[in-house]
């Protein structure tokens, strides 16, 4: 895969870990795409990355929640010169699901759910085509740990670890690399804006997001499929992956399972 310089499209790119992606592909020599809603950010960190590298940025204003914004970025991907697409943007809930309605919801899954998949599908065709192409989906630990918080982010975040995993097992064949990065708690702006005091977590709860998009890098690099960087063994994720394989044949049977027939004999 010849990716080493291919222009990178990053989405949520004004601030936090999106801006981190960008400050580190145009150190390594990559022409940036930056897609984000907040055009006075990226023109300063563009402005910042041209003087410092002299690559080429290009700077796209869109919300990604509108169909129309979404709709332009696909058409973006679509003209062949992105090599690599990060699915960075997103946003969390201000309380629980009791404590959202319809419109919070709808955004929610708009933006963390319908736009990295529509953006993914996009770029995988391209990829494919090319025989060539990385997908970076940001997604989160709590993933992995549905009884935390609200549910609804992590489910959100869920969906982008399957979608990740199924593409990597069913494009990695024809040149197009995935790759699942599992942030913890990163100290970006999501928690403010989400009403939360990032401060408010124990000392060292909280990672750097330069810290996290470097880890993410290496991951990158190595070609992982799903990157956690703040986990000391990546064995307990292999662990539970091959636990889940395990059950794979047992998922779907014309037979009920016998301790049901068992209750309903009782």
């Amino acid at each position: 895969m010849s990716i080493n310089k291919d222009t990178v499209l990053i989405t949520g790119a004004s601030t936090g870990i999106g801006a981190v992606y960008a400050d580190r592909f145009a150190k390594r020599g990559h022409d940036l795409v930056l897609v984000a809603r907040d055009m006075g950010r990226m023109e300063a960190l563009a402005e910042r990355l041209r003087g410092q590298t002299g690559v080429a940025i290009e700077i796209i204003g869109a919300d990604l929640t509108l169909d129309t914004d979404l709709a332009k970025i696909e058409v973006r991907l679509a003209k062949g010169d992105i090599g690599i697409l990060i699915n960075n943007a997103g946003m969390s809930l201000n309380g629980s699901i009791l404590e959202n309605g319809p419109t919070e919801l709808s955004r929610i899954i708009a933006l963390n759910i319908t736009a990295p998949t529509r953006l993914a599908a996009a770029a995988a065709k391209v990829f494919a085509a090319k025989g060539e192409g990385a997908v970076i989906n940001i997604a989160s630990v709590l993933a992995l740990a549905p009884e935390m918080f609200d549910g609804v982010y992590s489910g959100t975040k869920a969906h982008l670890l399957n979608l990740s995993q199924a593409m990597a097992a069913q494009l990695s064949e024809k040149g197009v690399y995935t790759q699942a990065v599992l942030p913890g708690a990163t100290r970006t702006e999501i928690w403010e804006r989400s009403g939360k005091d990032v401060d408010a977590f124990p000392e060292g709860f909280v990672m750097a997001a330069d810290d996290l998009v470097d880890a993410a890098l290496v991951g990158f690099d190595r070609r992982e499929p799903v990157t956690i960087p703040p986990l000391p063994d990546m064995g307990q994720f292999d662990a539970m992956q091959q636990a889940r394989a395990a059950m794979g044949p047992n998922l779907s049977k014309s037979a009920v399972a016998e301790r049901y027939r068992e209750a309903v004999a009782a």
